[in-house]
């Protein structure tokens, strides 16, 4: 949200992620002198009414929201009003369509109106079968072609006759973007913007050396994965998988013979009073990782982007700290992959960091989603097509950082 007090200068931003397990808030204000956020305060819940990212209860979901903006507004002494909220779950999607259109000046000069119209074509070219009761929240052009030649770069103000594109659309199902909506703005929240969950990760997870070169960012929640590739600093692609955390925790709780409870704490390494071979666990968590991975390898092969993504893939959400996750994504991908840290820029750091619990990186899609308001409204949009009127102002303007 932007709040914006009489009694202070600086503009204050809260981010809402509702995840499958938790709901997640940041209270954040405008850093004059860095792009990262200082963070006020945070709060968070377990996520109650969720399945897979699909809301199946609005009303515990709500209670969830209201539990975890009332813990962020204790600690920061502010009153959460308007927000920015993160989409996820399996009815996230990435689509990639081509359009073309022809210049329409006649000394052959390319206008913002000739790409919207491109990107419109794209949009246009997706099959009703694919596109059907989802709404596409934003588009982001990846690459451009005039009279058949690639361009680097603006294509706004280059000569030609046709103009073409390829563009990705990120979309969700109608319905459950509305359920979403509904349910944060029964808690009192206002919602300002909606933002697909791994890109508000990347904000703050990934540097644009990482997005120019080329990598994957996996965010393995509860009961999802979802991935975006970056090339050339832009998201070349988005997918989301039904399997997550939880499942591994599952296993364990067979495999072992443990609680659910026990199994959680033993796939992040913490201290049980059960007995169990090593060996038996790695070999549990190996394989359902494997799964994950060869999902994620299957998806790289599609896009032809396997085994060529020299930043490689980084790691983020709830199970990223499972020992092994490393050298698995390392073996199964091949190609280099670490573990995401969340960089907080000049905010909080020591201390301060303990007191918020922004640490790791399970925050940082409520992060991520505080950086939207640090861009000027007057900033052009560069061809990203803006598909509401009630949503994804900010949004926009923060996607054009990634176009050529």
């Amino acid at each position: 949200m932007v709040l914006k007090w009489k009694h202070m200068s600086s503009r204050i931003t809260a981010g809402i992620d509702v995840g499958t397990y938790e709901v997640r808030v940041v209270i954040a204000k405008q850093n004059p002198e860095s792009a990262m956020p200082i963070i006020l305060g945070t709060g968070r819940a377990e996520s109650k009414g969720l399945r897979h990212g699909y809301i199946i209860n609005t009303t515990d979901v709500t209670k969830s929201v209201i539990s975890a903006v009332r813990q962020a507004e204790k600690s920061s002494g502010i009153n959460i009003k308007q927000a920015f909220i993160s989409i996820g779950g399996v009815g996230l999607s990435g689509i990639n369509s081509q359009g073309s259109t022809i210049v329409s000046r006649a000394d052959q000069e390319i206008t913002d109106a000739d790409v919207e119209q491109a990107v419109v074509s794209a949009e246009e070219s997706i099959p009703n079968t694919v596109i059907q009761n989802r709404k596409i929240i934003y588009s982001i052009p990846v690459s451009w072609k005039i009279d058949g030649k690639p361009v680097l770069g603006r294509v706004v103000g280059l000569k030609g006759v046709k103009l073409e594109t390829k563009a990705l659309f990120v979309s969700c199902i109608e319905p459950h973007l509305n359920d979403l909506v509904e349910a944060v703005e029964e808690a009192g929240v206002e919602v300002i913007d909606v933002v697909a969950s791994p890109i508000a990760a990347s904000f703050v997870t990934l540097t644009k050396s990482q997005k120019i070169a080329g990598c994957v960012l996996a965010n393995i929640g509860a009961e999802t994965v979802s991935i975006v590739v970056f090339e050339n600093n832009i998201p070349i692609s988005l997918e989301i998988f039904p399997i997550g955390g939880s499942d591994i925790t599952n296993d364990i709780a067979l495999g072992l013979k443990v609680s659910l409870e026990e199994a959680e704490s033993i796939k992040i390494g913490g201290i049980t009073s059960t007995n169990y071979s090593k060996k038996k666990l790695e070999d549990i968590i190996s394989a359902r990782l494997g799964d994950i991975f060869e999902l994620i390898e299957v998806h790289l092969k599609k896009i032809g982007k396997s085994g060529i993504l020299p930043a490689g893939i980084i790691i983020t959400g709830g199970s990223s700290s499972i020992g092994l996750i490393e050298d698995l994504a390392r073996s199964y991908l091949r190609l280099p992959s670490r573990i995401a840290s969340l960089n907080i820029g000049n905010g909080l750091s020591g201390d301060k960091a303990d007191k918020f619990q922004i640490k790791d990186s399970s925050w940082s899609v409520a992060y991520g989603l505080c950086i939207i308001s640090n861009i000027p409204d007057e900033e052009e949009r560069l061809g990203l097509k803006k598909h509401s009127k009630n949503f994804l102002n900010k949004t926009l303007q923060v996607l054009k950082r990634f176009l050529p």
